[in-house]
């Protein structure tokens, strides 16, 4: 069986900077968030296929870059991030001078103190995890760029790894990062993370 490769790149910076924006705000990429992508990216583009995030932050970047080099671009709106909940739209500073024990009794345990309003975790797992699986059959044995969300990339990488949710927000991921995972008899292993193109040629 061909191997699948893919890689798992987070958008850049949207405009307004760092917060939490889950599925709810849906703010496009700034100039900063556009030259990241394009950085990372690099001119070397060899996927087959581009999946990417609903979200202007994702979605936008996809299209760019797949017709840049007539690559197919399919959008799963169950890769778009996590719901935040009474969280989204504000900063880590303003959590934690406003709500600084609810801040912190999330990062301690994220399945069971989740912010008011906000997506059950176990629930955009699986969410996030049937539409990869899925892509994984539907494209299998080809080279993919998904273009996603820090929740929805530390989801994949908690599957992939067969780690816990407890400790999915340990999981750093960068702007406009880059995580390749190999698959070979339906097996997928991480072979780096929070990288460049260049640094994966």
């Amino acid at each position: 069986m061909a191997e699948t490769l893919v890689d798992l790149m987070r958008h850049g910076e949207p405009e307004g900077g760092s917060q939490y924006r889950g599925n709810r705000v849906d703010d496009p990429l700034s100039l900063k968030g556009w030259q990241q992508m394009r950085d990372s990216a690099g001119l070397h583009a060899p996927w087959q296929q581009i999946v990417t995030s609903p979200l202007k932050r994702c979605h936008a970047f996809a299209d760019e870059l797949g017709c840049q080099h007539n690559i197919p671009v399919t959008v799963i709106d169950n890769l778009k991030e996590v719901g935040f909940g009474s969280w989204e739209g504000m900063t880590r500073d303003q959590l934690k001078a406003s709500r600084l024990q609810e801040y912190e009794a999330f990062y301690q345990d994220p399945i069971n103190n989740r912010p008011e309003g906000a997506e059950n975790l176990q629930d955009f797992f699986l969410r996030v995890t049937n539409a990869y699986q899925s892509l994984l059959n539907n494209f299998a044995g080809q080279h993919i760029l998904v273009v996603a969300h820090a929740g929805v990339i530390r989801a994949i990488l908690s599957h992939t790894l067969l780690s816990s949710l407890q400790g999915m927000y340990r999981i750093q991921v960068d702007n406009a990062g880059i995580s390749r995972i190999n698959y070979k008899q339906h097996k997928g292993v991480l072979i780096k993370h929070n990288v460049t193109m260049d640094e994966l040629k």
